[in-house]
């Protein structure tokens, strides 16, 4: 069902394996792209923060994130993380704040529309998800405002979960707000996601609805549950659907056990990171890089592919 799909510019499907890298807060593990690159991924999703937890990650810390992704040949996916848990968390930013951040980097954004997606907010709000829907709204119409022609990405609300099944159900109505028609949902799948029938019925909805979905996070297992990695990374073989597993590395607070690789040492992989690199539907396996990495010719803008509307861009031929 290529509705649900992200296309490139030349029609060809491009399905995202990949990982997240929380380069703001290890700012000096730049190695981690060619590392990510070297277990097969052909995607890495940033972490970026425009100042929650730390001084902004700049526009030259950016745009040097982003010749590193180009390097690698890998898409690159930039996240705003200060948006985590709005409303219900200390400190968390709003969507609208997070568009503001992406507009301080329109500078060096410009120009990369093949290569660099925008994930305009992390996990955006708790369980108060009322404002879910215009917010996102909001957010999309000013980046179009502004010029930013390129693929965007949402996140579902409820810590990117969405049990209250708000993006699910209002994602039509999102996306056609979108005059470029070039939004993709991400839905994050942890203790919620505990079921092999959970995680298809979600994935399910999304493609018999002609609307473009990705596994924006996913662990092997939670503080909130078991969620069924098997059945997500299974699923989003067969469906043609984009996985981004968290996290290549550092993670603390209790969830360490979410580290791919041990001190961000490529050749100590965790259970987590053998699995989700070398495991059934796996990324070595399944992983496909972007025909814009592939050599002659110019490489084409982020833009949808009419006359399909639903069909995104995410990636332009080489």
């Amino acid at each position: 069902m290529s509705g649900a799909r992200l296309l490139e510019t030349n029609g060809n499907p491009f399905i995202m394996r990949g990982v997240s890298h929380a380069h703001t807060w290890f700012p000096s593990q730049t190695s981690s792209f060619a590392n990510i690159k070297s277990l097969g991924a052909n995607t890495v999703r940033v972490v970026l923060s425009g100042g929650r937890w730390q001084p902004a990650n700049t526009a030259s810390d950016v745009a040097n994130v982003i010749a590193l992704c180009k390097q690698n040949r890998l898409i690159c996916v930039l996240e705003d993380h200060d948006t985590t848990g709005f409303g219900e968390q200390g400190g968390a930013v709003s969507l609208d704040q997070a568009v503001d951040y992406w507009l301080s980097l329109q500078s060096v954004l410009t120009g990369q529309e093949s290569y660099v997606i925008i994930n305009i907010g992390n996990g955006p709000y708790g369980n108060n998800t009322s404002a879910w829907t215009s917010a996102t709204t909001s957010a999309i119409s000013r980046l179009r405002n502004a010029g930013f022609d390129r693929t965007l990405m949402v996140d579902a609300p409820n810590w990117g979960q969405d049990w209250q099944f708000v993006m699910r159900d209002n994602a039509a109505t999102v996306f056609a707000s979108d005059v470029d028609r070039n939004t993709v949902f991400s839905i994050h799948m942890y203790g919620v996601f505990d079921t092999a029938a959970e995680v298809s019925d979600y994935l399910q909805r999304f493609q018999t609805a002609g609307l473009p979905i990705v596994v924006g996070e996913f662990g092997h297992m939670h503080s909130d549950g078991n969620p069924d990695e098997d059945a997500i990374m299974s699923n989003a073989q067969s469906r043609g659907i984009g996985y981004l597993g968290w996290s290549w590395s550092g993670n603390s607070g209790g969830v360490g056990y979410l580290d791919m690789v041990n001190n961000f040492n490529v050749n100590s992989l965790t259970p987590w990171g053998d699995r989700i690199f070398n495991g059934a539907n796996g990324i070595r396996q399944t992983a496909r890089e972007a025909t814009v990495f592939g050599g002659g010719g110019a490489a084409r803008r982020l833009r949808p592919s009419p006359p399909r509307p639903a069909e995104v861009v995410a990636g332009a031929a080489g």
